[in-house]
This record gives structure tokens, sequence and C-alpha cells, in this order.
């Protein structure tokens, strides 16, 4: 467990130098869905920084899933990596990111918790919406512990 644990914060604080050079932070929202290993419902939120590097996004979020006798609260940090496609409206994205997850398994006369880490492989696009706002959709699939798949919808809304 020490492992995992050392890796994700190696990898967080070799991010605070590239999000420290982006401006602050451009957008926010909702983002909800499902996950599969836990099957469970997922709420949570997004904050969007913006061209930290060209085409390049980081987009930390928090999710809550509900479901399968378990309680698992994520946070995530993702690198968004966009594609530009002419004539589309849509904009694709692929990425990766690292994840801690905070489990608590609740079935009847077993209660147990743990913390575990691991990484995140996406893909996902979005679309301006009327006014500034974006909805977009994304699938993500993990590698080393936490949920497996993740289908999600979310809403970015500018902060300025």
């Amino acid at each position: 467990m020490r492992q995992p644990l050392a890796l994700l914060l190696v990898l967080a604080a070799l991010a605070v130098p590239a999000v420290s050079h982006a401006r602050a932070a451009r957008q926010f929202g909702p983002q909800v869905g499902f996950s599969s290993s836990p099957d469970q419902i997922v709420a949570g939120m997004h904050l969007g920084f913006s061209d930290i590097a060209p085409s390049v996004d980081f987009v930390p979020s928090v999710d809550l899933g509900l479901g399968d006798d378990q309680t698992v609260v994520s946070i995530n940090g993702d690198f968004h990596f966009r594609f530009r496609v002419s004539g589309s409206s849509w904009q694709p994205y692929a990425g990766l990111g690292i994840a801690a997850h905070a489990v608590n398994f609740d079935a009847g006369p077993y209660h147990h918790s743990d913390t575990v880490t691991g990484g995140n492989v996406l893909f996902g696009a979005d679309v301006t919406t009327r006014g500034a706002s974006r909805f977009g959709v994304e699938a993500r699939f993990a590698f080393g512990d936490g949920p497996s798949a993740k289908l999600l919808a979310l809403w970015s809304f500018p902060l300025r």
C-alpha cells in the first residue's frame, strides 16, 4: 500500500509546477454518471485549468459513488489532450490521470474501509452550448485499484 501512495504523491507533486504555469481555473461544473466494479451511481464536481501546455488541460475532480454495498469517494487529477477537428463543434480529448479512492464497504454485518490508488485512461468530447458553458461525455478506465470504468456526463461553466 505504501508504494502506490508514494507514487500518487510524486505524480501530484509533478503536477503542481505544470498547474502553476496555467492561468487560474477557467471553468467548473458537475458531473454525473455510472461506474462499474463497483456498480454505482456517481456524482461529483470538476475544475478546469486550460492550456497548461499547448492543447493540454489539467482537470482535477472529486466524485462520490453510491451503491453495490459500497461508498467510494474519488479524488482525480487528470490531464486532457484536446484534439482539433475542423468542421465539428465537438472537441474530442484523450487523457491520463491519477486517483485516490476512499472505499467504505457496508454489507450487513461486514464493515470495512480502505484507501486505494490507481490511474485512469480517459476519452471524451465536449461542445459549447448556448452562452459560454460546455456539455461533454467521458469514459474512463482504471488501471490499479478503484472503479474499473466510469461513464460520465459533464457540464462546465466559466468562472469569469
